[in-house]
């Protein structure tokens, strides 16, 4: 089982929330507070949130200027992960994967699965990682965001989480980047 190593220290990230919605306002984003208020008070700062509609390309664009912004760790973006014809975060995310964790959606299932039943495989939920960011998309209600967090996100967001967590690879995420490449290499 997963522990907390109390000899670390925490080491907080910034952290970007998305919602992904063509009704939501700041003011009614049920969804994207979860996420800010369980981000920070994990201890994690909040490093920007937005809200865009379901469109490929505007969802594409912001996520692909966090992933530019060396101030930014982490997107975790709500919303547009189902099945319906508006509902394209994956669309728009996974072409910007330089590697595809499949393991978060199977963990974020299996979480689900234990709360909502069937209804689990209604959602698209998806992460990769590209250059030295992490990518999460969660579904769009506040129960998903929760489940999300606390389940997953949480702990492999905290340095101290044994046996391992994200923290203490980000470093090495995007090492592929900076790795000259050997002479006489053609490609």
């Amino acid at each position: 089982m997963p522990s907390i190593d109390e000899t670390k220290a925490f080491v907080p990230l910034n952290i970007a929330v998305l919602t992904v919605s063509d009704t939501r306002s700041l003011a009614d984003d049920k969804s994207g507070t979860t996420l800010a208020e369980r981000l920070t008070a994990a201890g994690h700062k909040l490093g920007a949130r937005e809200i865009v509609t379901d469109d490929v390309e505007a969802i594409r664009a912001l996520v692909k200027k966090w992933i530019a912004d060396a101030g930014i760790d982490v997107v975790i973006t709500t919303g547009g992960t189902g099945f319906t014809g508006r509902d394209v975060t994956p669309e728009a995310v996974e072409p910007l994967f330089e590697k595809r964790m499949d393991g978060f959606s199977i963990a974020f299932h299996m979480l689900s699965h234990a709360k909502i039943g069937t209804s689990t495989i209604q959602s698209r939920a998806t992460a990769g990682t590209a250059g030295s960011t992490l990518i999460f998309c969660l579904p769009g209600s506040p129960g998903a965001c929760r489940d999300g967090w606390d389940g997953i996100l949480a702990p492999q967001l905290d340095y101290r989480t044994r046996p391992c967590n994200f923290v203490e690879i980000m470093p090495r995420l995007d090492e592929h980047l900076r790795r000259p490449k050997a002479k006489g290499a053609s490609a």
